[in-house]
């Protein structure tokens, strides 16, 4: 058995559950490496990452470094005399950094790679109506999310389930594939698979303002897989006028596929149409409706449909943008 001493790379949630597992199996964790602390909330307070948080219940050294090609923090992460470095939910890095360990550096991503490679995985494959994904651990080389593969465990995804939902399942299930993955190395040389280059490749493009705003001229399940992928964060979001020139930005947390017998009722129009009936409301798509179940109206606080609807009243030529 190789004595190991590890060096933790990561910054949000997701990445705690895993340093979590290791610490609770008595892993020998030599540092703990994230993201500056930053001012975050209404309140721009500093905060920590809920990585350093856990690190220093811990008793953990930790490291935040800003720049991770600097002397300094080069030369402090060589004193610590790792010879096994785990990343998790991290940003890339530079080759002086994973090259430096005895016994690789390897990643956890939350995607079936080769298959949605980049920054928002989880998001992607629902946002795209997989019916499944899962957890990759690799060890990193030159590019992005390409290296050989250690262990991969596959999860079934749900008609229903949002982002927020597989993300804590994949959490959990990544930090026992860490562990497994630790013990492999531990135990001596590891087999990996290279990735194989398929043709058909999907992107786990980083989220921005453009990709997150609903495309209502598409069908239905692809407006609603789109919603549930986006929830709860960052949210997938919408404009629509209210019988006037008024500029309205609606989030949309939580949608359903209207049923057979709600569309019936609703008639066939054009695309973008906001109709109420029955105090729920709805928009159609290119091909049906959708009822949206819980909202946010720019200024206000998210609420089922019915609060706002008790307050605001959607007009008859009410119509997305």
């Amino acid at each position: 058995m190789r004595d190991l001493r590890i060096i933790f790379m990561g910054t949000p949630d997701f990445a705690v559950a895993g340093l979590e597992n290791l610490v609770e199996n008595n892993y020998t964790i030599v540092g703990v490496i994230t993201a500056p602390d930053r001012p975050a909330g209404r309140g721009q307070k500093i905060q920590q990452s809920a990585i350093k948080k856990y690190a220093l219940s811990q008793d953990l050294k930790v490291l935040q470094p800003t720049n991770l090609k600097s002397e300094a923090f080069l030369e402090e992460l060589k004193s610590l005399n790792a010879n096994l470095h785990i990343v998790v939910a991290f940003r890339m890095l530079p080759e002086v950094v994973w090259q430096m360990p005895e016994y690789g550096t390897f990643n956890l991503h939350a995607s079936l790679l080769p298959d949605y490679r980049g920054a928002a995985p989880i998001n992607w494959a629902i946002i795209k109506g997989e019916k499944e994904t899962g957890v990759t651990t690799f060890f990193i080389d030159e590019k992005i999310d390409t290296g050989a593969i250690i262990l991969q465990e596959k999860v079934a995804i749900s008609e229903a389930e949002n982002a927020g939902e597989l993300h804590d399942r994949l959490m959990h299930l990544g930090s026992e594939v860490i562990l497994k993955t630790v013990k492999l190395i531990a135990e001596g040389p590891v087999e990996t698979v290279a990735q194989p280059k398929q043709e058909q490749l999907h992107t786990a493009y980083k989220l921005n303002r453009e990709n997150t705003r609903i495309n209502w001229d598409q069908p239905s399940k692809q407006v609603y897989n789109h919603i549930r992928g986006l929830s709860p964060y960052p949210v997938a979001w919408t404009l629509f006028t209210n019988g006037d020139a008024q500029e309205h930005q609606l989030k949309v947390y939580k949608a359903t596929l209207a049923s057979v017998e709600e569309s019936n009722e609703l008639g066939n129009p054009s695309v973008g149409k906001i109709k109420v009936n029955h105090d729920k409301l709805y928009v159609s798509a290119e091909d049906g409706w959708v009822r949206l179940d819980e909202v946010q109206l720019s200024g206000k606080k998210r609420m089922p449909v019915k609060d706002l609807l008790n307050g605001f009243s959607i007009q008859s030529e009410a119509k997305t943008l």
